[in-house]
């Protein structure tokens, strides 16, 4: 058994510490052919046409709402149940954030809540497909369809689900841009890093250039005066927009690339302890198991419990104690985004806005869920949860 079984958890094996290798005794450390064989190997999972990789998923956030070009001071629209990157991309391009209350069942944003919150500034949605599961796109997209609001898709948690139509979370086909995350606790990582996937040409171009702090080297691309134009050599490039250093190394690419590889198998392993875990804990009368629509296939980058705290006879603190001194790590995922100071202070946002995703919070805690635990390790968290009530 671990000697630690934390909440979440990379695999890295042979294969990827080679494919590292390789890259490190090759001409690119960075910006190099692994970057776009990784991208490529996105889109062909996805069934997106382009994809950027970048430097974090927070970055391909930042880059995609700044891809649209809205308006500052329009209103974009997301999930309270975050990480507050999601609607932090938002500020930064000078949008005001706008939250829209959850799903009680599928912790995911509520497409009758995002329709209340539509108003004559709002321009953006970012649906967050949360702990792996997607969101309902086809009613989202509707209601972006007719307010002309456009949809910026956080999948930071959900590479490899599918949404209900079977087809795969990122091909955009319900949204202009979809984001994904690669950090070690998700389901496939490049250490740090992010990709956006887009079908527009123009976003991906947009997008290519924002990376590289907006500048061009494609000659077709040059808008300056035709004359220095004419006598530029080889070394001539032209910053025409305001980006930022926001790049992926060839390195967390061909770890990326070897990860993805194994995605099916990461995936069909955490299914597995999903199932042991929900036929463990589903007449567990002060635990509450997670909710998987029965039209989508989640990668479950999460398994969130809701715990009755009263009827166990325990605080959420001495739950969470208790299991890290038998070596089990747990997280809360997330406290809402609306009842952090800045946007409490900045926003006027209170306890009490969105009442779903408070009580949501209140009584969730993520227990560990990864490819790499054993059978063993598996048993021994289902077996110190049941043994909680002692």
């Amino acid at each position: 058994m671990s000697d630690f079984i934390n909440y979440g958890k990379q695999w890295i094996d042979e294969e990827d510490i080679q494919a590292v290798i390789e890259t490190l005794k090759s001409d690119f450390l960075t910006q190099g052919p692994k970057v776009k064989e990784f991208e490529d190997k996105i889109c062909e999972i996805t069934g997106a046409n382009y994809c950027v990789a970048v430097s974090s998923g927070t970055a391909a956030l930042h880059l995609a709402v700044i891809s649209l070009d809205i308006e500052k001071g329009k209103n974009g629209i997301t999930s309270p149940n975050s990480f507050m990157a999601s609607s932090n991309s938002m500020i930064y391009c000078g949008l005001i954030p706008r939250f829209a209350d959850i799903d009680k069942k599928t912790y995911c944003i509520d497409p009758i809540r995002i329709q209340e919150q539509i108003n004559e500034s709002a321009a953006l949605i970012i649906p967050v497909h949360f702990a792996g599961q997607p969101c309902d796109m086809q009613k989202i997209k509707k209601i972006a369809k007719e307010n002309n609001l456009f949809i910026i898709e956080d999948a930071a948690h959900a590479i490899g689900s599918k949404y209900g139509d079977g087809t795969s979370v990122g091909n955009c086909k319900y949204s202009d841009l979809t984001i994904f995350s690669f950090h070690p606790v998700k389901t496939i990582t490049t250490g740090e890093g992010g990709a956006i996937t887009t079908n527009n040409k123009e976003l991906y171009e947009r997008l290519l250039i924002l990376r590289n702090h907006g500048i061009t080297k494609n000659n077709s691309k040059f808008n300056s005066n035709y004359f220095r134009i004419k006598f530029a050599g080889p070394w001539y490039h032209e910053m025409q927009l305001l980006g930022f250093n926001y790049r992926i190394t060839d390195i967390q690419a061909s770890l990326g690339t070897s990860q993805l590889n194994k995605l099916d198998r990461f995936i069909e392993r955490r299914r597995e302890i999903v199932k042991r875990y929900n036929n463990s804990f589903q007449d567990v009368d002060w635990l509450k198991i997670p909710y998987e629509r029965p039209d989508v296939y989640s990668a479950f980058h999460l398994y969130i419990l809701q715990f009755d705290f009263d009827k166990l006879g325990k605080s959420r603190k001495k739950v969470m104690e208790e299991l890290k001194n038998k070596r089990i790590g747990t997280q809360v995922h997330y406290i809402p985004v609306h009842t952090q100071p800045y946007y409490q202070e900045k926003f006027g946002y209170k306890w009490g806005d969105f009442p779903i995703a408070e009580r949501y919070y209140q009584n969730a805690s993520s227990i560990p869920l990864y490819p790499r635990m054993t059978d063993e390790d598996v048993d021994y968290v289902i077996r110190s949860i049941i043994k909680l009530d002692e």
